[in-house]
């Protein structure tokens, strides 16, 4: 029997469960139900325009998650190392929580790719130019702080996947640790 949804942000909380674990392509429908336990008419409901809009719902959840505890600390640091800080543990505790995956470097696997294209590289694209803000800010060159904002989302991107593969979030909080630090190097 179908569970009871209180509303739709209940509803986009499991749907992130079921498409961290399977992908967007491998969760079809019938997946979806019953991995989350909600009816076809209560997606139908809540997701009028099918999966692809329960992908952007999920999507704009974890965006909205990570303009708040992410984004926003970063743009607004008064203390360039501090914000650092804040962003690689906020970011290790999230990742971790959350089966080691980046829904929008999921996103950017199989045919969807095209489909989410905007709302993946708006991601990317703000996480890399308000990380290059704070570095900036504090000091640091202009195409340096560009470089090390890069090299710091890359990292905590490629350290997701390495950390899947070995199946061992040590490799993780390692790899964003080290990423830290050199942050905080280069803010020295």
């Amino acid at each position: 029997m179908p569970r009871t949804v209180l509303d739709r942000d209940d509803a986009v909380r499991a749907l992130a469960g079921v498409f961290r674990r399977r992908g967007f392509e491998s969760g079809s429908l019938s997946v979806i139900q019953q991995e989350t336990g909600i009816g076809r008419g209560s997606l139908y409901h809540f997701f009028p325009d099918g999966k692809a809009d329960m992908a952007r719902a999920v999507l704009a959840q974890v965006r909205g998650w990570f303009d708040e505890q992410v984004f926003e600390p970063l743009r607004t640091a008064g203390d360039a190392g501090e914000a650092v800080a804040h962003m690689t543990q906020v970011v290790e505790e999230y990742f971790v929580s959350r089966d080691r995956v980046c829904l929008f470097a999921a996103m950017t696997l199989g045919e969807e790719q095209e489909t989410f294209a905007r709302e993946v590289r708006a991601y990317f694209a703000d996480w890399v130019d308000v990380l290059t803000g704070t570095l900036h800010r504090s000091g640091i060159s202009g195409p340096d702080a560009a470089d090390l904002a890069v090299d710091a989302v890359a990292a905590i991107q490629g350290g997701l996947i390495m950390t899947r593969a070995l199946d061992d979030d040590a490799v993780f909080t390692g790899i964003v640790a080290r990423t830290g630090r050199r942050l905080h190097a280069a803010l020295s």
